[in-house]
């Protein structure tokens, strides 16, 4: 088979870049491990991903967004954070940035649903599911991927988006640095009496970490971070049970809880490749950098990446260059270097700072939050970043 991309993974990373393409007369291939009816019909995975203005504006030109049922897309209109038993902490509203909802919270399943339901009606797009890649050679001219059950295809331009631990990265000989966190996340859907009034909540409590990501309704989507010892008696419990325990973590802020969905239970990784290209290829999505979920800038970085790889090989696609050429990739490394390495620091400052449970950080855990608080500036700039269009 004989392309001008070839994608590794059909993700959400991998089918938008692939959609991006669409028009542009550039064959694609799309490589995946994963049997079909996966990627076609994903089942509900618990994660609700939370979309910046930026991140909903490419949606929409890729045209995912209009396929969402807006009864499952929630309002983001605040963000809270709070440490510890403080009553008051860092409050980030809309009202700081510009007219309405900080953003959107729109489920994992849905996005990947979409995108696929896009790609496979897209000219020019041959998918390959249920495929395991073999080996890659490259050349000056090309890449030539082999594939375990004996095919093969040649492209000019390969792009990794196998995930965080992402196999054609390590093909390629780009090494990653990976932190593991030692803790593991659980992400479940409640339901409970008192109104959210679509207000995110972030609490640093004292050997836990708890997320509330407000839906439609009196309901939310929690995230639970603990150690794997204390996560396997969440996980234990039964649903009566686990309700109580979210109940008690939240202090009762959100009155009765009772348990409406599915447990799901991932590590947690963080990942930033050395480098986020190789003589014609490049990585997209968590393959180049896999965020903690702490700040939920992960889908946005990885959605916004590969709208700058689009962009640049379809310029030197308008311009007949070769699209697989390093003065074209180091363009997109250049561009995504620049936007993800500040926000992958910064969050991993803030995991640092707010799972410190020594009693001289406990006192800078919240002192920061308050200074942060009466700060209109810091809290403006924040607004501003996530309302951006």
């Amino acid at each position: 088979m004989n392309v001008d991309v070839a994608i590794v993974g059909a993700g959400p990373a991998g089918l938008c870049f692939a959609r991006s393409l669409a028009g542009s007369g550039l064959r694609v291939a799309i490589v995946e491990r994963q049997p079909l009816d996966a990627i076609a019909a994903p089942v509900f995975d618990g994660r609700e991903i939370a979309l910046t203005h930026a991140s909903r504006n490419i949606l929409e030109i890729l045209g995912l967004w209009q396929c969402f049922d807006p009864a499952e897309v929630s309002e983001l209109r605040d963000a809270k954070v709070l440490d510890g038993d403080a009553e008051t902490g860092l409050l980030v509203s809309a009202a700081d940035g510009r007219n309405g909802p900080l953003g959107w919270l729109v489920p994992n399943h849905l996005i990947r649903k979409a995108a696929y339901e896009l790609v496979a009606g897209q000219d020019g797009v041959e998918l390959l599911t249920g495929r395991t890649l073999r080996s890659v050679e490259r050349s000056k001219d090309c890449v030539v991927l082999s594939l375990e059950d004996g095919e093969t295809i040649r492209t000019k331009l390969l792009v990794a988006a196998d995930s965080r631990f992402s196999q054609v990265r390590r093909m390629l000989g780009i090494g990653a640095r990976s932190y593991d966190h030692g803790v593991q996340m659980l992400v479940c859907r409640v339901a409970h009496d008192l109104p959210h009034e679509h207000v995110a909540w972030e609490w640093f409590d004292y050997g836990h970490t708890l997320a509330l990501l407000p839906l439609n309704g009196n309901r939310c989507s929690v995230v639970l971070t603990l150690k794997p010892e204390a996560m396997r008696e969440v996980e234990a419990m039964d649903d009566v049970a686990f309700a109580a325990d979210m109940q008690r973590r939240m202090r009762g802020r959100l009155g009765a809880v009772t348990t409406i969905g599915s447990r799901h239970v991932y590590p947690l990784v963080s990942v930033y490749a050395d480098r986020f290209v190789g003589p014609r290829a490049a990585l997209v999505g968590d393959a180049a950098v896999g965020m903690h979920p702490v700040t939920a800038h992960g889908f946005n970085l990885g959605l916004q990446g590969q709208a700058k790889l689009a962009e640049t090989v379809l310029q030197a696609h308008r311009e007949g260059r070769d699209i697989g050429s390093d003065a074209v990739l180091a363009r997109y490394h250049r561009a995504h270097h620049a936007a993800a390495y500040p926000i992958y620091a910064a969050t991993r400052m803030v995991t640092r700072i707010y799972t410190n449970e020594r009693p001289v950080a406990r006192v800078l855990r919240g002192a920061t939050l308050r200074i942060a608080n009466r700060i209109p500036p810091f809290r403006r700039a924040i607004a501003a970043h996530l309302t951006q269009a």
